[in-house]
């Protein structure tokens, strides 16, 4: 059985206190969010990825 996929397009805006900034886009859900630090982007994907496995389920 082969897993499904998500896709997102991170879009970095910039860096500022040595991380990231810029917007994410959830491309399935059509969701779009931006995010602070890279730990913030991380935070948002790993969450997203557990959203889409339950909706399968």
């Amino acid at each position: 059985m082969a897993k499904e996929a998500e896709t997102f397009v991170i879009k970095i805006d910039g860096s500022r206190d040595a991380t990231w900034q810029g917007e994410v886009t959830w491309a399935e859900e059509k969701s779009e969010k931006h995010f602070r630090s890279a730990l913030e982007l991380i935070k948002y994907i790993d969450g997203a990825l557990i959203q889409a496995a339950s909706d399968k389920k």
